[in-house]
């Protein structure tokens, strides 16, 4: 039995058609939409909440926390976006149906406040993030003493999904095993998202700016476990401990771009769940290959040996999902490998049709209407 779980984050661009980030939109702005969209009361069973009380919903908003010096206290967050969160689901059409469900929700909300979700999954006009003030002391201490958050300024420009699957009864060992083999594979299967094709206010060389700049600084994939002693040292992180019962043997992919087709999700969670139930493929990495990674941003499957180990990967899922229906959820995987056509490509070639990254970007999320 597998469950399934997605986090999910929007980008909007705003009523002036301008992207809303950092520079020009403020806590404050989202925190209208969060108030206004429902609370599920045994949600806190199976979803952090954490220290800072932002994450009270299903939707909340992600953005870097700021810390008062003298009082270690939240002073304020600079927003980036808004990130849904399913519950644990049992089987991946649930999932999906969930996740559409909250995605429509939030767009109904955000209507009411001249904001519009877009597909991206890097900052089209931001390269960087410097967080203004500068760091004071506390918060100096706080990245130092967890180099997972010292890439703030790569989380804040990039935009993209978490993709979770559990296995119950799995050993923690086969576990860290699952992770150290999606880390191998991950710079193989990433070009089936690939949607950050812009960069500086420009097209960029390639497909995915996130998988380029970000894979190797941060986690390909990550899982929590129940004991400190059974972490595996290693930057970034390949293991982390559960902050609650529900996230014990959770695997998370990080790797992914967003997707505005939740289809591609669904494809995504039956491409891992078959790698997962795979006995054939025999990669293992604790840390990701940024070299492979920078070279699939770039080339997606026009590169010969991304293409091939795709191919390979998928096929093996294939046959270790059998004769399970899941099996049925690979086919848009395939007919991307076999055109070797990413949403990317379709997003160079808009931009090269309409001039904007606005009028590409508008274009977006127009599948789930």
């Amino acid at each position: 039995m597998f469950y399934f779980g997605i986090e999910h984050e929007v980008a909007f661009l705003n009523s002036e058609g301008q992207f809303a980030d950092f520079t020009c939109t403020k806590f404050a702005e989202f925190n209208h939409i969060i108030k206004q969209l429902p609370t599920y009361p045994n949600d806190s069973m199976q979803l952090c909440i954490g220290d800072a009380g932002i994450r009270k919903k299903r939707w909340y908003i992600e953005g870097f926390e700021r810390f008062a010096e003298d009082t270690e206290k939240l002073i304020d967050c600079i927003p980036k976006g808004i990130e849904i969160r399913t519950t644990i689901n049992s089987d991946i059409k649930s999932t999906i149906h969930e996740l559409s469900e909250s995605f429509e929700l939030l767009r109904q909300v955000a209507a009411q406040f001249d904001l519009s979700p877009i597909l991206i999954s890097f900052n089209p006009y931001k390269t960087v993030f410097e967080p203004e003030p500068p760091l004071n002391k506390y918060e100096r201490s706080i990245l130092q003493a967890n180099p997972d958050e010292q890439t703030a300024h790569i989380f804040m420009v990039s935009y993209g999904p978490d993709l979770n699957l559990s296995f119950p009864g799995l050993a923690y060992e086969s576990l860290i095993d699952v992770a150290k083999k999606l880390t191998y594979y991950s710079p193989y299967i990433v070009p089936f998202s690939f949607s950050s094709p812009f960069y500086n206010g420009d097209l960029w060389e390639g497909l995915s700016v996130r998988t380029f700049i970000r894979t190797g600084k941060r986690a390909a994939a990550i899982v929590f476990l129940e004991k400190p002693e059974q972490l595996i040292k290693s930057t970034p992180s390949l293991t982390k401990i559960a902050r609650i019962p529900a996230e014990v043997g959770r695997i998370e992919f990080k790797s992914f771009d967003s997707c505005d087709d939740f289809s591609i999700y669904a494809a995504l969670l039956a491409l891992l769940k078959g790698i997962i139930l795979d006995t054939s493929l025999p990669g293992r990495a604790i840390i990701p290959d940024a070299e492979k990674h920078q070279i699939s941003a770039k080339e997606g499957f026009n590169n010969q040996e991304i293409f091939a180990i795709a191919s390979q990967v998928l096929q093996a899922a294939e046959v270790a999902l059998g004769k399970d229906p899941d099996v049925n959820l690979l086919t848009p995987l395939k007919d991307m490998l076999n055109h070797k056509q990413t949403r990317a490509s379709v997003m160079i070639s808009e931009f090269k049709k309409l001039g904007s990254i606005e009028q590409v970007l508008k274009n977006s999320y127009s599948g789930l209407v």
